[in-house]
């Protein structure tokens, strides 16, 4: 039986974290996941979702009690199923330095399979009063975030990485990440797997060029 990539695996588990077609509360949340990674939570509002669906705002609010409850219910979502691929990912890998690897490509994977979550997800932290929902955002978040700095900290003790700031690794890694839905196209050259395999030969191999002998 042929083994699966981890792309495979990573966009299998999206699979599952899809609407299904027959229930109309994932039908919501997947127009209204596709209407705040093109419009944000700002510019969306319900009656730009109930009129996507075609069902009336009443209809809507039997589903679903105000716009933050989608938008969390979309995001919570979403950071589960990010958190429970990598962390697979990671906990396969030989070494803490492709634990790194790992995080990353994993990661990109999934923007790859649903890239209109990710953005949703990645514009959460910034809006809205503190709520239950939030409170729960940021505990994932923080979570999958935690994860990468682990790796970190094993590969420097491990002596696979120079005792860099941990924090700040993992900030700039993920950065790399968090900006790509800026000005990333998925139908050029290169796909998002290449940009990061190519951020990741930047990050761990650095820029200088080898000296000439």
């Amino acid at each position: 039986m042929a083994t699966r990539r981890p792309k495979e695996d990573t966009a299998a588990a999206v699979e599952e974290f899809r609407p299904r077609v027959d229930n109309r509360p994932e039908q919501i949340i997947g127009i209204a996941c596709r209407l705040f990674a093109r419009r944000g939570y700002e510019g969306t509002s319900l009656r730009d979702i109930a009129e996507e669906a075609k069902i009336t705002k009443a209809a809507l609010y039997y589903h679903f009690p105000n716009k933050e409850a989608l938008f969390h219910r979309i995001v919570l979502g979403s950071l589960r199923t990010l958190i429970d691929v990598v962390r697979a990912a990671v906990e396969a890998a030989p070494t803490p330095l492709e634990k790194v690897r790992q995080y990353m490509l994993v990661s990109a994977d999934f923007m790859d399979a649903d890239r209109d979550s990710w953005m949703a997800g990645s514009n959460a932290f910034w809006m809205g009063a503190e709520s239950e929902q939030r409170t729960l955002t940021i505990a994932l978040r923080n979570e999958y975030e935690t994860l990468l700095r682990t790796c970190i900290e094993e590969a420097i003790a491990a002596g696979e990485f120079k005792p860099h700031n941990v924090a700040l690794t993992g900030r700039f890694l993920l950065s790399s990440l968090n900006q790509m839905t800026r000005w990333h196209n998925p139908k050029g050259k290169l796909s998002t797997r290449e940009v990061i395999e190519e951020y990741l030969d930047m990050a761990l191999n650095g820029l200088k060029a080898t000296e000439r002998s």
